[in-house]
């Protein structure tokens, strides 16, 4: 190693750093969240450091570095572009063995200032000896990725049952284990998703019995899995996928977000399709109860949102009622997804006040409120409509809405796949018809959908041919 790691208290601690410009705002915003004692030495300051001085966080004296300036200091940065400066503010320290840092410059450093992945008190420093400081933040990216916000709490929840631990557990092996089942099991996991207070609940039942059963609970995550480009999967659904026993995923889900979940997770299909056999609401939702009973963490993966037009809210239902765990994470919805990819703003000041979502068929044969759709500058979307387009391209007609109305019909959108076919309420069915558009499709109508040809930027150079084929056809 070239330089040893290690953290040092700075807390109220003289800290100085040479240099006004914003690559010492940079370090002087670092120094203060670690509560150090900030002057800055500069003869001019950049906007940053004024707003911090005039809050009173940090000491500024509006002239050129002196030697004096280092005494009693804990550490020093040097961030000017004056190579003298800086070359004699490493000298000065250096002599006095006062720790200092010349902003990429290496060998005039005695201590590197790393990249941070801070979920305090949980602090990841990673660092290249200042051989390759990019290489270090994109080190530290793929960390902030792995390492949720709440591992502070978890951290902080670990401190305060750390001596009760030991004294309830005198065996070292015994302790290590517990902790092991708190900080990688259902306790962490209600840490992670706000649950404080049963996270220390669980904790404290845990203590009392002197077993670990009260850690062994199953629980069901019911998580978006957006509408089908992985890169739009938010990173607690990626952290939950790693870690479920079980997997339970619908038609939606694409094989290249399928292979995100852990390796070794059983696989249940209950996807649904017009047409097919398949299993209904009700033994889904037996499913998910039945393995959460079995101690199991299952993974309910739904296109989109769990919540919208997702059957979500069934499922948290009968979860509910049997008094199963559950926690729903969010997902890019197919409308904002879809249409994001497609170049179609949903709302837009010159063309759209609101925009409405909608299924493309009701339960038990519901009524759709036709007429409140039919309105101006407005957006409707409509889910899973690709067998109805044309009873509802007629009934908006019926009811007022232009038949030159322009409506977009978006296929396998988000993926490299996508296909998006432009037309209007009165030409949309007979193209989609004769066009054999297949699911997953989504239906888009209103004055939006013309900024499509100016604002489309996702397309395979396939799809973009066929889609431009078909905007003319």
């Amino acid at each position: 190693m070239d330089f040893l790691p290690i953290f040092l208290d700075i807390r109220s601690r003289p800290c100085l750093v040479v240099g006004g410009g914003e690559v010492a705002a940079r370090k002087v915003e670092l120094l203060m969240r670690a509560n150090a004692a900030v002057t800055v030495v500069a003869l001019e300051i950049g906007r940053s450091l004024v707003r911090y001085r005039d809050a009173g966080r940090i000491t500024h004296h509006a002239r050129a570095f002196q030697p004096a300036d280092i005494d009693a200091c804990a550490l020093v940065i040097a961030a000017t572009d004056d190579e003298a400066v800086n070359r004699e503010v490493s000298r000065r320290c250096r002599e006095r063995a006062i720790p200092v840092n010349v902003v990429d410059v290496p060998p005039l450093c005695s201590f590197i200032v790393p990249s941070i992945v801070d979920r305090s008190p949980v602090v990841v420093a990673v660092s290249s000896g200042g051989s390759s400081p990019v290489l270090a933040r994109i080190l530290r990216l793929r960390l902030e990725t792995m390492l949720p916000a709440g591992y502070g709490k978890l951290a902080r929840l670990a401190e305060g049952f750390r001596e009760r631990v030991k004294r309830r557990f005198s065996n070292t092996v015994q302790r290590r284990r517990f902790w092991e089942r708190v900080l990688q099991g259902p306790v962490a996991e209600m840490m992670l998703a706000g649950q404080e207070r049963a996270a220390r609940l669980a904790v404290e039942v845990a203590l009392q019995q002197g077993t670990f059963s009260s850690l062994s609970s199953g629980e069901v995550y019911l998580v978006g899995a957006g509408p089908g480009d992985p890169d739009l999967l938010t990173l607690r659904a990626v952290r939950l996928m790693q870690q479920a026993d079980v997997v339970v995923y619908d038609r939606l889900v694409t094989q290249e977000i399928l292979d995100l979940a852990h390796r070794g997770a059983e696989r249940i299909y209950v996807g649904k399709a017009c047409g097919e056999k398949s299993l209904s609401q009700e033994q889904i939702n037996a499913i998910l109860v039945r393995l959460a009973r079995q101690g199991k963490r299952v993974l309910r993966l739904k296109g989109g949102d769990p919540f919208i037009f997702g059957r979500g809210g069934e499922e948290a239902d009968a979860l509910a009622e049997q008094g199963i765990p559950f926690q729903v994470v969010p997902g890019v919805t197919a409308a904002s997804g879809c249409s994001a990819y497609a170049g179609i703003p949903l709302t837009h000041r010159d063309y759209a006040h609101s925009c409405v979502f909608v299924p493309g068929h009701m339960k038990d044969g519901g009524e759709i409120n036709w007429r409140a759709l039919a309105q101006p500058a407005q957006t409707l979307v409509v889910y899973m409509g690709l067998r109805s387009v044309r009873p509802i391209c007629e009934r908006l007609i019926a009811e007022g809405l232009a038949a030159a109305t322009p409506a977009a019909l978006i296929q396998n959108g988000t993926t490299r796949s996508q296909v998006v076919l432009i037309a209007d309420l009165a030409s949309l069915p007979g193209k989609a018809a004769s066009l054999d558009m297949g699911p997953p499709s989504l239906l888009i109508i209103g004055e939006v959908v013309r900024l499509h040809q100016r604002f489309a930027w996702f397309a395979s150079a396939d799809a973009a041919q066929e889609s431009a084929r078909r905007a003319v056809g």
